[in-house]
């Protein structure tokens, strides 16, 4: 019950901010419950695929996302987590706290750069019509970003926006509801990698869930009573913090 208060706590900022957390929900699975940091990587990867699901739907009714791209980059994302996952197991634990940390940190450098230094495009792709060009972004993008949640337990959200913005040329909109759908295959094939390898806790990721989707949920409907200014600083400051954490 302790885990699942925490996770009710935990979600309903992490939905008040709007952020993702993963970093966090690892972060504080280590340092206060005494997770292991490849059950923690394991529980955190795979309860994504949950959430995200909900998102993608969400995002998917108010026109966000282009399905074929987020399918595409989903499906290549999903082969590239399971290597990871398996690569992960290989990378002893001191070393993983160092490794996580220090990709938490490129993360809130990627998120700078999103939130406060690019532009929004004025008109969207609707139609993002398939070509062998595009197909190999589109795999290249998901096997590398698949690679790096896989292996380091985290959503690779602000890596596969950019890579939607810049590579496939989606706009932010679509880029933002995009991830979304894209995180999905990525979380369900590191959860099956990870699980394969005997890292995969059950009934710590029901906890984990029950708590985070809960508390989110809560915490979402609060969310418009704050700045937007907050609210950036705080998507920034909360895979930060979590890599402080782990590190330290």
């Amino acid at each position: 019950m302790a885990i699942v208060f925490t996770m009710l706590i935990l979600g309903a900022i992490l939905g008040f901010i709007g952020a993702g957390g993963s970093g966090f929900i690892i972060a504080i699975l280590t340092l206060v419950f005494k997770i292991p940091i490849h059950v923690a990587l394991a529980t955190s990867l795979t309860a994504m695929a949950f959430t995200s699901l909900s998102g993608a739907f969400s995002h998917y009714r108010e026109g966000n996302i282009s399905v074929r791209a987020g399918l595409l980059v989903g499906g290549f994302g999903a082969i590239g987590a399971f290597v990871g996952s398996k690569i992960a197991a290989f990378i002893p634990t001191n070393d993983m706290h160092y490794l996580t940390g220090g990709m938490l940190f490129l993360s809130a450098i990627l998120l700078v750069f999103r939130l406060f230094f690019m532009k929004k495009k004025e008109v969207d792709n609707e139609a993002w019509t398939l070509n062998a060009k595009l197909l190999m972004k589109a795999a290249i993008l998901g096997i590398a970003t698949g690679i790096l949640s896989g292996t380091f337990g985290i959503g690779s959200t602000p890596f596969i926006q950019l890579g939607l913005l810049t590579f496939l040329g989606l706009s932010l909109r679509q880029s933002v509801g995009t991830t979304m759908l894209v995180i999905v295959p990525i979380a369900i094939g590191g959860g099956v990698g990870f699980s394969s390898e005997g890292f995969l806790d059950v009934t710590l990721l029901i906890q984990v869930l029950i708590g985070t989707m809960l508390g989110a949920y809560l915490g979402a409907k609060f969310t418009n009573l704050v700045p937007k200014g907050i609210l950036k600083t705080a998507m920034i400051l909360t895979p930060a913090v979590s890599a402080l954490i782990l590190i330290v």
